[in-house]
């Protein structure tokens, strides 16, 4: 049995849990900002390809306590880095720390490092390492003196789908874009709007959960150069996904912005992630478009702070407003890191959330509108 540690932004955790559920996933834990899951290899892999809305997904070969940095290098100095290295591969350093008496990152990383190679040495009879081959990157993670030693198996972090080849300033990550729509009432019986869609990160999220594309579907992960897993294995995995996506459903998506380049961004973005067809994109004033009280949903990353448009803050609370406050049955999903956005609009405000967009504290404003009787509530 394998430990494996799943990485997420904070408030983030109940999506993935029950993204794992969904999945028959039992034997885990959740904390903050992480998920303890007992598992195997093969969950590696199907982890990574699979979560919508983590960051990375680590396996741990090592726990101790050390309180010292000489109790640190003995450990790691111990643990048989043969089993896990190639005589060439570019292992690199990265550690974090939390209530402990080690508390200096680059020493934490210096250290480990010296043990790391000192063991290699022990193996392959050599003194130099090229590392001109594959990366590994290790983790080396002390929460009150508690060590855990890891591989981050999905090297880049999973936010980075592989499929967006441009974005407008301050772009949403795909991961957080995902959450929205998680944390939304959308479906694929329900219209999508995002009036200020910049590159169409959050309706191309929409869409490829709708498809039932795997989010990592179009990237590569570390994990598959390990000297002791089988890429093949992996291989399975990914055939399985691609037999699952759904190419029947009619999805009913619309995007616009006032920036053309934004645009164009956007239809080569979704024409990537394989879901072109299945989003409207327009170079339209938002307060053009011409919307039906029908259940739709509205959600949105409006230009705010890095990313202000021509129109001031106000200006852009108060064309949210003029919108949708005839349109009663809308359900909208604000994300933004303005605190003063809902002061524009009259509709009252049915929930808020904190979320981070990689290390940015933002907010998600949530106006439920009237919903259909066959909707069921889903509670996060």
């Amino acid at each position: 049995m394998e430990k494996i540690i799943i990485t997420t932004s904070f408030g983030l955790e109940s999506l993935i849990k029950r993204q794992l559920q969904e999945e028959n996933y039992k034997d885990f834990e959740v904390l903050n900002g992480k998920i303890i899951l007992n598992g195997n290899l093969d969950d590696v892999g199907y982890l990574n390809l699979n979560l919508r809305e983590a960051d990375r997904v680590f396996l741990e070969i090592a726990s101790f306590e050390a309180k010292s940095f000489e109790e640190l290098f003995e450990n790691i100095n111990k643990i048989d880095w043969f089993d896990f290295l190639s005589i060439d591969d570019n292992f690199i350093i990265n550690a974090r720390t939390y209530k402990s008496k080690l508390f200096s990152l680059p020493s934490i990383q210096s250290i480990s490092e010296k043990a790391i190679v000192d063991s290699l040495k022990r193996k392959y009879k050599i003194s130099t390492f090229k590392k001109t081959g594959a990366r590994v990157q290790i983790e080396i993670m002390i929460e009150k003196n508690i060590v855990s030693v890891c591989l981050d198996t999905s090297g880049d972090g999973l936010h980075k789908r592989g499929y967006r080849e441009g974005s407008v300033k301050a772009p949403l990550r795909e991961n957080l874009a995902a959450a929205l729509i998680d944390l939304s009432f959308y479906r694929d019986d329900r219209f999508l709007f995002d009036g200020f869609c910049g590159s169409g990160t959050i309706l191309i999220e929409a869409a490829r959960k709708e498809r039932n594309i795997a989010p990592g579907l179009d990237r590569d992960f570390d994990f598959t150069s390990f000297k002791f897993y089988d890429k093949k294995r992996f291989e399975k995995i990914k055939k399985e996904a691609y037999e699952k996506i759904d190419y029947n459903k009619k999805i009913n998506i619309l995007g616009s912005d006032l920036s053309k380049k934004a645009i164009d961004l956007a239809k080569n973005n979704a024409l990537n992630a394989g879901v072109y067809e299945d989003i409207t994109f327009l170079n339209k004033d938002f307060r053009e478009i011409n919307l039906k009280d029908n259940f739709g949903i509205f959600i949105s990353n409006p230009p705010y702070g890095e990313r202000l448009s021509r129109f001031d803050k106000e200006k852009i609370s108060k064309m949210i407003d003029d919108k949708f406050k005839t349109l009663d049955t809308w359900s909208m999903f604000i994300i933004s890191s303005d605190e003063k956005i809902d002061k524009n609009i009259k509709r009252k405000l049915s929930k808020k959330r904190k979320l981070y967009n990689g290390g940015e504290k933002v907010d998600l404003y949530q106006y439920f509108g009237k919903r259909p009787k066959k909707d069921r509530k889903v509670k996060i």
